[in-house]
Order: C-alpha cells, then sequence, then structure tokens
C-alpha cells in the first residue's frame, strides 16, 4: 500500500519546471503553494493533505488536491468521512471495475510527484518504518486518479485524488510484510517515459489495455531503502526535515 509519503516543493513542481516557463513556475509558488500542506517531509495520507497533481486536463501546470478520493455518489460530508480513508489507494487491477474508481480511471487519471514513500516492516509483534526512494534521489512519478466532488449543501468544489498501487518488487516484497495482506504493494511509478502515456485519453477498449499495460512493478535496482524513527506513536517526531534519515533499530541487524 502507500499510505505515507515524503513531497517536497521541489518534487511537485518538477513537471512544471520542464517547461521551461519561469513566469508559470513564479505563478504556482505564489498563487498555488501556499494553499497546499507543502513541504511533506512525512505525511499520512489519514491526514488528507493538499497537494499539487497533474491531470489529463492540465498536464503540464498543477492543481490543488485533497488525498482520499471522493466519487461523485458519495451523499454528503457524513458519508464523505466514513468513506475518505478507503480511497486512499486504488488497486491498479480493478481500477476500471471497482465503482470508487471505474470512472476516474477511463477519464481522470493524474501523476503525483514525491520524493519518496515510507513502508512498514513487521517483526515479532513489532513495526519498523522504511524509507523509500529512488537510488539517484531524484522525484518520482506516482500514478494517480482524481475526482471533483461537489458538496449539495454548500456548493463547495472538493479536488480529490487517489495513489494507484501494483504488487510489490523484491525489494518491495522483503520491506512489506503486512500480515493481514495477501501479498507485497507498491506505488504505481511511472519511467518518465511513460507519464504521457499515462495522462492520454482513453477512446476504445486498446486504449484501456494500454494503461493496465502500465500497471507495473517498479524495477528493484532503481530503488534504495533504509529505516528511518518511528512514523506513529509517542515516538513520531512529526513533519520535519529529520523524518527521512536513516535509523538503526539493533534487533533488525
Amino acid at each position: 500500500m502507500c499510505y505515507d509519503i515524503k513531497a517536497s516543493l521541489e518534487a511537485q513542481l518538477k513537471r512544471a519546471k520542464r517547461s521551461g516557463d519561469q513566469q508559470a513556475i513564479e505563478e504556482i509558488r505564489i498563487k498555488l503553494i501556499p494553499l497546499t500542506d507543502l513541504p511533506l517531509h512525512h505525511a499520512s495520507g489519514f491526514s488528507h493533505p493538499k497537494m499539487l497533481i497533474y491531470t489529463d486536463r492540465s498536464p503540464e501546470y498543477p492543481e490543488i488536491s485533497t488525498w482520499g478520493l471522493v466519487p461523485h455518489w458519495v451523499k454528503d460530508r457524513v458519508q464523505l468521512k466514513k468513506f475518505w480513508n478507503n480511497t486512499l489507494n486504488a488497486r491498479g487491477e480493478t481500477i476500471f471495475e471497482k465503482p470508487s474508481f471505474r470512472a476516474s480511471a477511463k477519464n481522470k487519471r493524474c501523476i503525483v510527484y514525491v520524493d519518496g514513500f515510507y513502508e512498514h516492516h513487521y517483526l515479532k509483534g513489532k513495526t519498523y518504518p522504511y524509507y523509500i526512494h529512488a537510488k539517484n534521489n531524484d522525484s518520482m512519478a506516482l500514478a494517480g486518479l482524481y475526482n471533483e466532488w461537489v458538496d449539495q449543501e454548500t456548493g463547495e468544489i472538493l479536488n480529490t485524488f487517489s495513489i494507484v498501487t501494483t504488487d510489490g518488487n523484491q525489494l518491495l516484497t522483503k520491506i512489506h510484510n503486512n500480515p493481514k495482506l495477501a501479498g507485497a504493494r507498491m506505488p504505481l511509478i511511472l519511467p518518465q517515459e511513460l507519464e504521457n502515456e499515462w495522462l492520454e485519453p482513453i477512446e476504445g477498449q486498446l486504449d484501456t489495455q494500454k494503461i493496465k499495460d502500465l500497471i507495473q512493478s517498479y524495477p528493484d535496482g532503481e530503488l534504495d531503502a533504509h529505516t528511518v524513527n518511528k512514523l506513529r506513536g509517542k515516538e513520531y517526531r512529526g513533519n520535519i526535515p529529520e523524518i527521512s534519515e536513516a535509523y538503526e533499530y539493533p534487533e533488525l541487524s
């Protein structure tokens, strides 16, 4: 799964910077960034942070979106609060089937740029957090789905997203051994050469298959990982830059 991420301002601006439009980048910094929760040295999806996403309708200029996709059929805020934590992730194998995600899988796909993500390892009843990142320390493009939900009582429009997941690679299989899950999972990380394909519109069954074909585990050799301080409970140090630094647990040696 992918419930904990690190997302710096620079990572979130990665796609916008590729265009070289300095005026647009400055506009994003002034108009959008103050309305987000960035930077996120560590953020749990269960806190529903506001981040930047790049959508199929606006692939070069980001939009503000809240983590936790809300489908259009959610009736009100009461139902939203009961439902929200269940859509932080979208299982890639079933996004075209599940009622919560199928409309977005067809018409509303996005990319979320992060520095890395955190997963927990289970050993003798205890959990140990790992920080997983690209070996070259570059930011990563995570495949996502988004939707705009309208509060019928107030008319407010809430832009929300979910991170797509896939089978864990060999590295994640070693780390993500949650006994409650059938197997290891990881976010769907898109190589740069495939990012635009994820955002391309679907016009027929063949295009749907092209999207399904993108849902693959990321190569082991491209990722690195190390243990970090606790991300839950009394020992949690909060959203500080040092939270992703290496921390050794003797019992894991």
